[in-house]
C-alpha cells in the first residue's frame, strides 16, 4: 500500500524585541501601544492538548517517535500566502496545509500514528491564524483541491485521482477529500475544518473504505476539544 512521504514541519518562532521609546522633557504625549493580534489565540502547548490522545486511535496504530511536534508557548510571525499554482502532490503529504499557500499559522501541534509497516497512518495538525486568516486558509484549500483534480504521483508516476465535497455539521466550516489511484491498495482521506482561527487539518489511510470512517471521527474529535477549550472566533 502507497503512504503519502511524511516531513517535518518547521514554524520558526519569532523573536519579539521590546522597543524602548525615549522620554523627552518637553514632550507630554505616549505613544499608544500596538494592538496585540494574537491575543486570545491559542499557543502550541495548549492546541497539543485539543489533539485526539492515543486511546482514541485504532489499536495497531502507535505513535511515531518523530511524527509530534508544536509551537511551545510562542507564537510565530505569520507567513504570506505564496500564490503560485498549487503543487498538487503537496496533497499526499503528512502535512498538506500548505497546498492552501500558508506554510503553518502563527501557533501549531501535530501528531501522527502508524502501523509497524506504516501501511496505515492517521496524522492530525491544528494550525491557529491570526483575524480571519483562516477562512481564506479554507477556502484556499477548496480551490487547490479543484485545481487537482486530476495529478501524477512524484513515487510511482500514477495517476491519482482527488475529490472533495464540503462537509455539514463539523466547526465552522470543513471540507472532506478522497484521494485514490489505481496503483494503491487503498486510498486516502483527508478533512480540513475550522474552529474560529484554527484550521484541523487530518490524514487517514486507516481502514477499508479509503480511510474515511476514522478521518472523520478525527477531525470531529479534535474539532469538540478545541470547542471545548474555547477557540477563539
Amino acid at each position: 500500500m502507497r503512504i503519502p512521504p511524511r516531513f517535518v514541519q518547521v514554524i520558526a518562532v519569532a523573536a519579539l524585541p521590546l522597543a524602548l521609546a525615549a522620554c523627552s522633557p518637553s514632550s507630554s504625549d505616549s505613544a499608544a501601544p500596538a494592538k496585540n493580534l494574537n491575543a486570545g489565540l491559542m499557543t502550541g502547548t495548549q492546541l497539543k492538548k485539543a489533539l485526539a490522545p492515543a486511546s482514541f486511535f485504532p489499536s495497531n496504530l502507535s505513535a511515531l517517535s518523530d511524527g509530534f511536534s508544536d509551537s511551545g508557548d510562542e507564537f510565530a510571525s505569520p507567513a504570506g500566502r505564496d500564490t503560485a499554482k498549487p503543487d498538487c502532490t503537496k496533497f499526499e503529504k503528512t502535512t498538506w496545509l500548505d497546498v492552501s499557500g500558508f506554510k503553518g499559522g502563527v501557533s501549531f501541534a501535530q501528531g501522527e500514528y502508524a502501523n509497524k509497516d506504516e501501511t496505515e497512518e492517521m496524522v492530525q495538525e491544528i494550525d491557529v491564524f491570526q483575524g480571519t486568516t483562516a477562512d481564506t486558509v479554507m477556502r484556499q484549500i477548496r480551490a487547490a483541491a479543484g485545481a487537482c483534480a486530476t495529478f501524477t504521483d512524484l513515487n510511482d508516476h500514477s495517476k491519482v485521482k482527488l475529490s472533495g465535497s464540503t462537509t455539514s455539521g463539523l466547526g465552522d466550516d470543513a471540507y472532506t477529500m478522497t484521494m485514490t489511484s489505481g496503483h494503491w491498495e487503498n486510498g486516502t482521506t483527508l478533512v480540513a475544518a475550522r474552529v474560529g482561527s484554527a484550521v484541523v487539518t487530518v490524514t487517514s489511510t486507516a481502514g477499508k473504505d479509503n480511510g474515511a470512517a476514522n478521518a472523520a471521527k478525527l477531525a470531529g474529535n479534535i474539532v469538540d476539544s478545541l470547542k471545548a477549550a474555547g477557540a477563539k472566533g
